[in-house]
This record gives C-alpha cells, structure tokens and sequence, in this order.
C-alpha cells in the first residue's frame, strides 16, 4: 500500500497543537502505538514474510509473526532503531523541527529539549533529514528552470588561517531546478550538489528530477545543448550581455537560491559541514514543497510517516565522511 495515498486529518491522525501533542504522547507507549498504525496502517505486516496478520506480542515491545516466528519491533529497520533516547523526547523534537516554519539548529533543540548532549540533538536531526527524501516522489514537470549557484558555508574543521582571523568560507557548487507555475508563482523544487557545472554533472540531474517532454529553461552554458536529445524542450537565455537582468529572465532560481542561502545563514548560521551539505538541502526541499501546508501538523505526520519506512541511520553513519563540528 502506498502510504503517500491516505488523506490525514487535523485531530485525528495528527495533534493540531502542542497541549493536544502533550495528551497523544503522554507515554512511550502510546508514541509506540502512535509509530505502528503508520508503519502498517493496514494492520501488521511481517518484515521477513510479508504475512499480514495480527502477531503475538511479547514483552519488551516485541511482535512475533505467526505465520513464521519472525521476531521484530515497530521501530526495528527505521532512523529509530537501537535509539536509548525515548519515543517520547524523538516525537517531541519532530513537533518542534517541524512547527518552526524556518527549522531548528541542533543547539537550539538540545537547549528546548534539555537533551544531555549536542551531538544526541545533531544526529537526531541528522536522522530525520534521512527521512525527509520520499522515495519515487513525482518529478518536476511543466516548464522548469535551471540553474547552478554557489553556496557559501563556514569550515569549522579547516584551522584558521591567522590569529584573530574569521572562519573558513567553503563554496559549494548547487544545481536548482523549479517548477514555474502560470500565470505566476513557483512550484516544487530540487536541489543537488555537483562537483563542477559540466553536462556529465548537471544532465543526470536533470534526468533524475524532471519529466521528459517538460520544458528545461536555461541560460546559455553548453553543458545544456544535449536536452533536446534527452526529451526535453529546451528553452536557452544568453546571459552574456543581454539587457535583461539574470534574476529577471529567470526568477525561479535566484528566488530559491536566496531563501536557500537566508535559511543557512538564519537558521544554521553558516556553519555546517561541506560532508554534510546533501543532508541539509534534502531539508530544505522538504520545507520548501510544504510551504503552503495550512497545518504544521500535517508536516509533523509526513516527517514520522516516512521516518518508519526509512532504514536505520546511525551516529557513525552520519560522521563517516568527516569529524563532528560543532554546526550551531
């Protein structure tokens, strides 16, 4: 069954407000209900089976498949398993990331949530910024813009350069691609880092996000000459030289490249990890295609609806690539 099909409503698949919040999750427990009608809103389905029947429980939690015995748990598999934090403290910090229209930086959730540790806020976080991709989300489509920006971000692991001086600055290449709707107004969008401008780095996200036979505004690069013979209607503006100004002939971008690099400098200040830089556009896509949700509740349900079909992510997992930094 797909998940994404089901049409929640405000008080009943989901609080409206955070007293009701308090009331639904009161206990662990309930949280652990809460986690199990999203995870098999159709009723148990066993992981190793597939047999969908009601299982024997068990102590500690544990569901036990009668068709085959399969052991397992309804956080067993998702961004909560093997989590010593409660369910209750991991639903809170979803209300709250998600309540805040421009997000929350990990201090300012350890602090709202008196949490022991930076880093236990930083990879919770972390970890929902892994549920935030839904896989097979449609693809852009109609006319799309696209465009690449550079995206400043302040290196706290690099040493600074001389006594007294400032940070670091990392600029990351981006690629943005945004619906444009008539007769005005922008749609949904996409985001990707790209190690360079070139067609092998921007085509395959074209490919990747966009619907063939969609119309590609662009503006003169040569790296965009092949989308004509990839399916799409290809749209070019020279830049070079033209009268018209770069955020005039394609506003779709450069808005979102603005609220892209406000959002890191407002809500993370800056600071955050070039390692870590997918994770936190994959966050502001999720924001960003909800923004005219009349509900913050309704994110709340479809971040923990997609947290239970996300396979675990661990501390390591997160700082694999490189050393904690301290991304206030």
């Amino acid at each position: 069954m797909d998940i994404h099909i089901l049409a929640p409503k405000a008080g009943a698949d989901y609080p409206t407000h955070w007293n009701e919040f308090l009331v639904w999750f009161a206990t662990d427990e309930a949280c652990l209900a809460y986690l199990e009608k999203l995870r098999w809103p159709a009723g148990f389905v066993c992981p190793a089976c597939d047999c969908a029947d009601h299982p024997y429980r068990s102590s500690r939690g544990r569901m036990v498949c009668r068709h085959c015995g399969h052991q397992c748990t309804v956080t067993a598999g998702t961004i909560f398993e093997k989590t010593r934090t409660p369910l209750r403290v991991w639903l809170a910090a979803a209300w709250y990331a998600t309540s805040q229209k421009q997000g929350v930086n990990a201090l300012g959730l350890q602090r709202v949530l008196g949490l022991g540790s930076y880093q236990t806020a930083w990879t919770m976080l972390h970890r929902f910024r892994a549920a935030m991709v839904r896989p097979g989300r449609e693809s852009l489509h109609g006319k799309v813009e696209v465009d690449e920006t550079y995206l400043g971000i302040s290196d706290r692991q690099k040493p600074i350069i001389a006594k007294g001086g400032k940070n670091n600055t990392a600029k990351t290449l981006i690629v943005i691609a945004v619906e444009m709707l008539e007769p005005k107004g922008f749609g949904r969008i996409r985001l990707q880092r790209i190690p360079d401008d070139t067609a092998g780095s921007v085509l395959p996200f074209v490919q990747q996000g966009i619907k063939p036979g969609s119309t590609v505004h662009t503006d003169g690069s040569a790296a965009y000459r092949a989308l004509t013979e990839l399916g799409y209607l290809h749209q070019r503006t020279v830049m070079l030289e033209s009268d018209v100004a770069a955020h005039v002939s394609m506003p779709g971008v450069h808005r979102v490249a603005a609220l892209l690099k406000r959002w890191i400098l407002g809500t993370h200040h800056g600071a955050i990890q070039p390692a870590h830089v997918d994770a936190y556009l994959d966050e502001f896509v999720f924001r960003f295609n909800r923004r005219s949700s009349s509900s913050r509740g309704m994110l709340f349900y479809r971040l923990l609806q997609q947290a239970v079909v996300t396979g675990p992510v661990t501390y390591d997992d997160v700082v694999q690539k490189s050393a904690l930094g301290q991304e206030i």
